[in-house]
């Protein structure tokens, strides 16, 4: 049996033509799912009950299942929400002034091993299908039914252009009038650099935001800190950044976690506004939170904020990232590393 969350619009269109129906039954179903929320085919009251029962055969329907819920008080909600395997992942809603914005995980666990990132605590065991994405989302909604998430963005545990094909299902199903019809402009995926799969992106013809987690200045800090980057160095990763604003008239943002001694004095933030200057681009700040026994050590409010303004005097665009769930296991991936006992 198939999960019936997986299929595109256009996907499942041929499915149905598959089992002799007429592709307007793909449409038929698709707002069943998404705009009516239905979580049995016995709700499709329009669907005749002799075909309900052959779809009954061929797929399901599943919304993870939530298993540890915690809320923080400035109204952040990270859920751990269990698969159809057993498998746990988290997601997170972070509210804004402008509406409420859900972090999906693309994977089980990270396999690009960034030294900072509670994440990679968690070896890969698996991508998660594009169904497995959308249950984060409709998860969430039946956890929060008097929210509506208005904002996807793709910077869960895993990378997500590890996972690429998924991904752009889950964003074209995510993005369908039909089916969660949020804005692609609405909608961003963060990558730390793989370097065809920015390329591919450019040429999607998708409006959704781009992302790099970039979180050093040079390769030498680089290097230590995330390791793909010995296989995608700056030399070539930032051409390829360009390309894609080139292709693409987007802007991109650059993600820059502060890491105490390691890559925010004002000299690294020299190196970095050399690096970015003349782009189509700006620095997102990141305060960085303390995972399990890990040596890195916060920076200083003030320490980010002279960074930042360093950064405006030599023109390049820059915010510092609110933070969210301070009182709950803030950094993504704790709260399964927690689960699962690698940290306390």
């Amino acid at each position: 049996m198939k999960n019936i969350y997986d299929f595109t619009l256009e996907q499942l269109g041929d499915e149905m033509e598959s089992l002799g129906q007429k592709r307007y039954r793909a449409t038929q179903l698709f707002i069943w799912l998404y705009k009516k929320k239905a979580t049995s085919f016995d709700e499709m009251s329009d669907v005749a009950k002799s075909f309900r029962d052959v779809l009954k055969e061929k797929y399901y329907i599943y919304i993870p299942k939530i298993t540890q819920k915690q809320v923080a008080q400035d109204g952040t909600v990270k859920l751990l929400v269990e698969m159809q395997d057993g498998i746990n992942v988290e997601t997170v809603l972070m509210p804004y002034d402008y509406g409420n914005s859900i972090c999906v995980s693309s994977q089980v666990g990270c396999a690009m091993g960034c030294k900072f990132c509670a994440s990679g605590l968690l070896k890969r065991q698996r991508s998660l299908s594009a169904g497995e994405m959308l249950g984060q989302v409709l998860a969430m909604e039946q956890a929060l039914p008097t929210k509506t998430v208005t904002h996807i963005v793709v910077m869960g545990i895993g990378e997500p252009f590890d996972n690429y094909e998924n991904v752009l299902d889950f964003i074209r199903i995510a993005n369908n009038p039909k089916g969660l019809e949020i804005g692609a402009r609405h909608i961003s995926v963060s990558t730390c650099g793989i370097v065809p799969k920015i390329l591919d992106y450019a040429n999607e013809g998708l409006q959704v935001n781009l992302a790099i987690s970039l979180h050093a200045p040079n390769n030498e800090i680089r290097n230590t800190l995330m390791p793909i980057n010995k296989t995608y160095p700056l030399e070539v990763l930032i051409p390829a950044v360009k390309e894609y604003e080139k292709i693409t008239d987007r802007r991109v943002t650059f993600e820059y976690i502060m890491l105490k001694g390691v890559n925010d004095s004002l000299e690294q933030a020299e190196e970095l506004a050399k690096l970015v200057q003349g782009m189509n681009a700006y620095v997102n700040l990141i305060p960085y939170n303390k995972v399990g026994e890990s040596p890195f050590e916060r920076t200083s409010n003030n320490q980010v904020h002279l960074f930042a303004d360093y950064l405006k005097k030599c023109g390049v665009g820059v915010t510092i990232r609110k933070e969210f769930g301070d009182d709950i296991a803030a950094a993504c991936g704790q709260l399964r590393a927690k689960k699962e006992g690698i940290i306390k």
